[in-house]
Order: C-alpha cells, then sequence, then structure tokens
C-alpha cells in the first residue's frame, strides 16, 4: 500500500476525515482520539463550513478554511491523503472541499481505516503534532453548484443529475434522517446510489465496473454531471468514482 510505504514522508499527511450521520451513537472526534493512522489531523466536516446556511456542513469561506486548515499543519507542498472510519463514506467531502480550493495533491485512502486496521497497520491515539503552514487558495468554482445552478440546467440533455441515495429516499418512500426535510428527488435526476460503487471492504469497484456503473444511468464523455445527495457528503462519492474513470466534467450541488 502506497501510504504505509510513505507515511513518515515529510511532505505526506494524513487527515481523518470521519462524519457520522444524524442518530449515530459515535461522535467523530471521540473515534479520533481513540484511534486513527498514525500521524492523522482530524477534519471537522460540521465545523469547517458555513454555519450562516441554516443546512448541515455548508461549503465555508475561503477565509474559514484556509484558517482551520493551516491549524492542522496541511498547506502548500503536501500530499494528501484522506480517510474515514467506515471504508468510504465521509472521506470524499473532504477530498472534494480541497479540490474546490484548489489544493489537487489529495487523494482518498480506498477502504478507510477499517481496511487500513485490516491489514496490520500502525495506529495511534496520541494527538499528531501540529506546525501551522501555509495554504495558498484557489477556488475552482466548477466543482461546485448551487440551487440556482442546478435550477437553470433542469432538463437539459447535455446534463445528468445524479441522486447518490437510496432507493427509497430517492422515490420519496422513506423518511429523511432530518425532520423537516421534503421527500422524492430532484425533477429529472438519476437514481445511482452510492453504495453500488463500492466493494462489500468499503472500496472503489474496479474502473469497468464503475463505468458501467455511470453508463447505466446516462453518463457519456460528452455529458456534464451533477452529484447531490441529502447533505453534500456522499454526493462525494459520486464524484471521486467519476474522476477515477476519467470523467473530468463533474460538479457537486452544495446544499442538497
Amino acid at each position: 500500500m502506497w501510504l504505509a510505504d510513505n507515511l513518515a514522508s515529510p511532505d505526506v499527511r494524513v487527515v481523518d476525515g470521519s462524519w457520522f450521520m444524524p442518530g449515530s451513537d459515535l461522535e467523530p472526534e471521540e473515534e479520533y482520539q481513540r484511534e486513527h493512522i498514525i500521524g492523522a489531523v482530524f477534519f471537522d466536516i460540521d465545523a469547517i463550513a458555513d454555519q450562516d446556511t441554516g443546512l448541515p456542513h455548508s461549503f465555508p469561506s475561503l477565509e474559514l478554511f484556509t484558517s482551520r486548515v493551516r491549524k492542522l499543519g496541511l498547506g502548500d507542498g503536501n500530499r494528501l491523503i484522506i480517510y474515514d472510519r467506515l471504508g468510504m463514506f465521509s472521506a470524499p467531502r473532504v477530498w472534494w472541499m480541497f479540490k474546490v480550493m484548489g489544493h489537487n495533491d489529495v487523494a482518498i485512502l480506498d477502504g478507510g481505516l477499517a481496511k487500513w486496521i485490516d491489514e496490520g497497520r500502525p495506529t495511534s491515539d496520541r494527538p499528531a503534532p501540529r506546525r501551522e503552514r501555509h495554504f495558498t487558495p484557489r477556488m475552482n468554482n466548477i466543482l461546485i453548484r448551487d440551487a440556482d445552478q442546478v435550477l437553470s440546467i433542469l432538463g437539459r440533455d447535455d446534463y445528468v443529475v445524479i441522486d447518490a441515495r437510496s432507493p427509497e429516499r430517492y422515490r420519496g418512500e422513506a423518511e429523511e434522517p432530518r425532520p423537516g426535510l421534503r421527500k422524492g428527488h430532484i425533477p429529472g435526476a438519476v437514481n445511482l446510489p452510492f453504495g453500488q460503487l463500492l466493494t462489500k471492504d468499503g472500496c472503489f469497484k474496479d474502473i469497468d465496473a464503475l463505468g458501467e456503473e455511470f453508463k447505466n444511468v446516462g453518463v457519456a464523455a460528452n455529458k456534464r454531471v451533477i452529484c447531490y445527495c441529502g447533505s453534500g457528503v456522499t454526493a462525494c462519492i459520486i464524484a471521486a468514482a467519476l474522476e477515477l474513470t476519467g470523467h473530468r466534467s463533474w460538479s457537486v450541488y452544495d446544499g442538497s
């Protein structure tokens, strides 16, 4: 595994991007403190967010993001490896946030902490040393969409809008995890539950299998893709899988 071989490299930084659904008994920072990959810092998706939107973990301002990641010791020249505790769940959200901020030397640990532990790799319960580092943001607005931008493309043949939630939530047959949210899906959206892109151990399927999943919902080389879910977390799994297949024309609806 690349990370195991390069864990001590001075330019490599490991980031625990764990987050759990509302109603979970687990608290991500407590889980980080209990056990994490040696040297990893904790990235709090709920704290590094715009708190004024009324929506969970909305994308933060450039100033807030920059300030927080600098204090985590993450910055220019770092190769960032993001993981989470559930194999492949919230790490892609953190990966996407760094991509939006223009830091492209960022990757996701396939299989996350669970696979790392299963392979006998080293973990720790000690806080990682932090040394503030300069981070230069270069906002890439192509990778993020708001509600008005999504509304403006509905019905266009050159776009595919993908809903990453379960079929039951997509069809409006299941309650949303957050009280008060309307059921159903964005008009014209297709359903590709994020779990269909993953193996049982929380890794991405191979490139050919991913390509077939996307082909089945109408994704083609000439299509632009907008990914969404319930709060912009699992939508990023779809985005990361698209990136793996070489499909670069994608974005995430922040606020979904």
